[in-house]
């Protein structure tokens, strides 16, 4: 039996003025060539943009590279694809493809300030690493970990999307509250 297929090219969301299309020609060979597809559900939904919301940034936004949401994008990305270590993104870091879902304009990472961080347009391990591990509180003053939770914020966050999640009617719905 034959398969039968439609489309020989598939298009994704664009890129500013870039398009990001799929095809089966054989040219840019990747390995991870289902992100594009979490970045399009991610975009249609907007789960993540509202989860980057949920956090301070407490660094110095003249010298920042990488927002708070393309730091959740590249991570979760990142663990969609089975890279559940931080230690991963080292390697991913350069990758053009992940760039481009993530959002980034410059997919080689050739305009970077820095130049040791030249051909790596995404985060390392340590940018990463110390989004994860800021504790509640930090702030300003903090000497690394300067992006902190909203955890009332995430919470509500959590709430809200199963509340908004296409289901069923329920006959009972039970919260219950945590004590502090």
């Amino acid at each position: 039996m034959q398969t039968q297929c439609n489309e020989s090219r598939i298009e994704f969301h664009g890129l500013g003025e870039r398009v990001l299309t799929a095809d089966f020609e054989g040219g840019n060979i990747v390995s991870d060539g289902g992100v594009p597809l979490i970045a399009e559900v991610d975009r249609m939904f907007r789960v993540l943009e509202q989860y980057a919301d949920c956090f301070t940034d407490h660094r110095d936004q003249e010298a920042i590279e990488h927002s708070v949401l393309d730091l959740v994008r590249q991570r979760i990305y990142g663990l969609c694809l089975g890279y559940e270590d931080v230690l991963d993104h080292d390697r991913l870091r350069a990758d053009p493809l992940l760039a481009a879902c993530v959002g980034k304009q410059d997919l080689e990472g050739q305009q970077r300030r820095r130049e040791a961080d030249r051909g790596m347009p995404l985060a390392g391990k340590s940018t990463l690493n110390r989004r994860e591990l800021a504790k509640v509180g930090a702030g300003p003053d903090s000497p690394y970990c300067k992006i902190v939770a909203d955890l009332d914020g995430l919470a509500k966050l959590l709430v809200d999307l199963f509340l908004d999640a296409p289901t069923e009617p329920l006959e009972e719905i039970t919260l219950g509250v945590v004590p502090k």
